[in-house]
C-alpha cells in the first residue's frame, strides 16, 4: 500500500518528481498518461486526452521556463504534424468538439515558434470549427454521432481554440463576428442548462429532446457531473482571460458566471477540500471524492485569483482542495508515483446506452495516472 503524502515540503518535492516521470515514461506513440488507449492496446492518436497533457507542459514551460517541457511538447506535436500542416489521426469529417482540443497546442507553439506548419494546422482545425453543425439555438453540436446536443465538456474543447484562431489571424471584423459567436454559445448555456436551485449545470442537453436520456420537457441529462462542470469552469477562464473586449457587457457578463459557478461550487466541497464524482449527493453510497474536477477547481480558483477574477476565499479554496487531493491520491510506492481517483471517462448515449443517472456515474472505472485528472493537476500546481 503507498502511503498517503502529508508534509507540505515533501508534497512539492514528489510532485515535482511525479510530473517529470510522466514525461520520461512516454513517447508519442505510447504516452502513460491516455489509459484508454493503454486498456485498448492501441497506440495513441490526435485526441483531447493527449491534448491536455501537452497543454499542461507548455503551461510548465511558460511558467517555470524548463526548456525540456518545451521540448518535450514539441517533439510530441511534430510526431503528428507534417511540414503542409497535416494532422496524422484528425478526421474534421466526425465534426467531433474533442478533437479540436488539442489545436490549442498548434496556437501556442506557432506563437513561440512562428513555424508555418503550426498555422497550415491550426488552419485545418479551423475548417471543422467553421463547419460544425449547431443546434437550432445556435451553439455547436457536441460531435455528428450526437447530434443536436450540447455537452459542457465541449466548451473547453472549442470556445479557446475559436478565440485564439481569431485573435491570431482574423482581422478586427472577423473578431467580433467569432466574439459575438462566443458569447452566445455561452449564454444559452447559462440559460438552458443551469439549475436555479444549486447553481450548477447539467452534463448535457439535447435541442431536439430525442434522446433516451434528457427530459423531454427541458431536454437536460439527470445529472451535474464533476468533471463536465470542471470542463465548463476552465472553458470560461480561459477564454475570458484571451477575449480582448475586458470593458464589454458580455465580458462582465460571462466573468459573472464564472464567478456564480465557483460560488455555487462552495457549497458543495468536501471537508477534505476535494468534491464528489456527483456533487449534489456528498456521501451517498459508492460516491466518491473525484480527482479531475477537484483538480480543475483547484486550477480555476487559483488562476482566476492570480488574474484579479476572484478574492482571497478562492484561492483560499483551492488551496484545501489541491492539498485534499495530494492527502488522498497522491502516493509514493517505493519511489514508484501515481494519482489515483480520476474517473476514466462519462458520457451519455452511444452504444453503452449511458443513462446519465447516478448509478451509471458510479459503474464508470476510477483509474490512476490518466491525463484527464493529471493534467488539470499540474495546472493546479502550477498555481498554487
Amino acid at each position: 500500500m503507498g502511503r498517503l503524502l502529508a508534509l507540505q515540503g515533501e508534497i512539492m518535492e514528489l510532485i515535482e518528481k511525479y510530473i517529470k516521470s510522466l514525461m520520461d515514461n512516454s513517447t508519442p506513440d505510447c504516452p502513460v498518461w491516455n489509459i484508454e488507449k493503454i486498456r485498448a492496446g492501441k497506440k495513441s492518436d490526435w485526441d483531447y486526452i493527449d491534448g491536455c497533457m501537452i497543454l499542461a507542459f507548455l503551461e510548465f514551460y511558460k511558467v517555470r521556463k524548463d526548456k525540456a517541457y518545451f521540448d518535450f511538447a514539441k517533439g510530441y506535436l511534430d510526431h503528428r504534424i507534417g511540414p503542409l500542416g497535416e494532422i496524422k489521426g484528425f478526421n474534421e469529417d466526425a465534426y467531433n468538439l474533442d478533437n479540436v482540443n488539442a489545436g490549442k497546442n498548434l496556437l501556442t507553439l506557432y506563437s513561440l515558434t512562428k513555424e508555418e506548419k503550426y498555422r497550415l494546422a491550426a488552419e485545418r482545425i479551423y475548417s471543422q470549427v467553421k463547419n460544425q453543425p449547431r443546434t437550432k439555438e445556435g451553439n455547436f453540436w457536441h460531435k455528428k454521432i450526437y447530434p443536436h446536443q450540447v455537452w459542457l465538456d465541449g466548451l473547453y474543447m472549442v470556445m479557446p481554440f475559436y478565440i485564439g484562431y481569431a485573435n491570431l489571424f482574423m482581422d478586427e471584423k472577423e473578431k467580433e463576428k467569432v466574439y459575438k459567436d462566443v458569447y452566445s454559445q455561452f449564454f444559452n448555456v447559462e440559460r438552458l442548462m443551469k439549475d436555479k436551485e444549486t447553481g450548477l449545470y447539467y452534463h448535457a442537453y439535447d435541442s431536439s429532446r430525442e434522446m433516451f436520456w434528457c427530459d423531454k420537457e427541458t431536454g437536460l441529462s439527470k445529472n451535474f457531473w464533476l468533471r463536465a462542470l470542471g470542463w465548463f469552469q476552465m472553458a470560461m477562464l480561459d477564454s475570458l482571460l484571451l477575449l480582448e473586449d475586458k470593458d464589454s457587457s458580455e465580458h462582465k457578463h460571462l466573468e459573472g458566471m464564472f464567478k456564480d459557478l465557483l460560488e455555487s461550487m462552495l457549497k458543495f466541497q468536501d471537508k477534505n477540500g476535494m468534491f464528489f464524482q456527483l456533487p449534489a449527493y456528498p456521501g451517498k453510497e459508492k460516491n466518491y471524492h473525484e480527482t479531475s474536477g477537484s483538480a480543475i477547481f483547484s486550477y480555476c480558483v487559483n488562476k482566476g485569483f492570480k488574474e484579479g477574477l476572484l478574492d482571497e476565499k478562492f484561492k483560499e479554496a483551492g488551496a484545501r482542495c489541491f492539498k485534499g487531493i495530494c492527502d488522498e491520491y497522491l502516493r509514493d510506492d517505493a519511489g514508484s508515483m501515481s494519482l489515483g481517483g480520476i474517473c476514466l471517462v462519462a458520457g451519455l448515449g452511444g452504444k453503452d446506452m449511458r443513462d446519465g443517472t447516478y448509478d451509471y456515474y458510479m459503474s464508470e472505472p476510477v483509474v490512476k495516472d490518466d491525463a484527464k485528472g493529471t493534467a488539470p493537476f499540474i495546472l493546479a500546481y502550477l498555481y498554487q
